[in-house]
């Protein structure tokens, strides 16, 4: 993977990993579709994909710091009773939400590793996105609810419909905000839910898989192009969640369509690029 390819790429994880239409399956199918000829089970290409999600994390960070820093100092005890007591709920919500990918991204490791290696089946399910997409915005309960009424039940079935998105071609942004409006969250809270949410998933892969980089089966430069990617990401990353936090919350009545439609065409698109080329 030369340079420019590790470039174009971090900009379509930055952008594609917050907007609901999966960047792990843009980045599986994309090098195949464009016959880059990048070998996606070599040892250095899933730990280049957590760089960028880390560059992804990063901006998400930034971007709701507010959040981050509540929590904290809800958690140390700082402020008044209240908002102490909130910044508690908050923090205890994430964690039910994230145990499940963590369990079962555990026990279906191995399985979920050999799809990297397999466009065709994240171009199929860039359809079946598509079609989650459509079908969370039909299903979705009337008289939405902001986050702030969000309880246990709602976090863990929200982290529940995160675990669809080990598979390539499905979107954890896309699945989790479907949970959210299934729970009867809003566009925004569930967009704002699922992005606070993605942080502690995305930093527990990076400290799994980044080690691997600095093996001896990794080629030399690895690292730094690596790096240069995940800042690149994160840039793109920041200016996703602003685009977007904003687009959910002016199009509540249909703001999943857009993206159903696009994971259409391009996951056709590209199994017929596959297939018949």
């Amino acid at each position: 993977m030369d340079a420019i390819q590790s470039i174009v790429i971090a900009i379509l994880q930055g952008a594609t990993e917050l907007f609901p239409v999966s960047s792990l399956g843009h980045a599986v199918v994309l090098p195949a579709v464009l016959g880059w000829g990048i070998d996606q089970r070599a040892p250095e290409f899933l730990p280049f994909l957590v760089m960028l999600h880390l560059g992804t994390a990063t901006a998400l960070l930034a971007y709701f710091w507010r959040d981050w820093w509540a929590l904290v100092t809800g958690v140390l005890g700082i402020g008044d009773t209240h908002q102490v007591a909130e910044s508690r709920r908050v923090l205890l919500l994430i964690v039910i939400a994230t145990i499940p990918a963590v369990v079962i991204g555990f026990v279906l490791e191995k399985f979920v590793r050999g799809l990297f290696g397999a466009p065709a089946v994240a171009a199929a399910f860039l359809v079946v996105n598509g079609i989650l997409l459509m079908f969370g915005e039909r299903l979705r309960g009337r008289g939405q609810r902001p986050l702030s009424t969000l309880t246990m039940p709602d976090a863990l079935a929200i982290g529940c419909w995160q675990c669809t998105a080990l598979i390539p071609g499905i979107s954890r942004s896309g699945a989790t905000i479907v949970g959210g409006l299934l729970r009867g969250i809003d566009h925004e809270g569930a967009a704002h839910f699922s992005f606070l949410i993605a942080t502690p998933i995305i930093l527990g892969a990076t400290v799994l898989e980044v080690p691997k980089l600095l093996r001896e089966s990794v080629p030399p430069g690895t690292l730094g192009l690596s790096l240069l990617a995940a800042v690149v990401a994160g840039i793109t990353a920041f200016a996703s969640t602003a685009f977007l936090m904003r687009y959910f919350r002016s199009h509540d009545a249909w703001a999943l369509n857009p993206f159903a439609y696009y994971c259409f065409v391009v996951g056709l698109g590209s199994l017929a690029v596959l297939f018949l080329v």
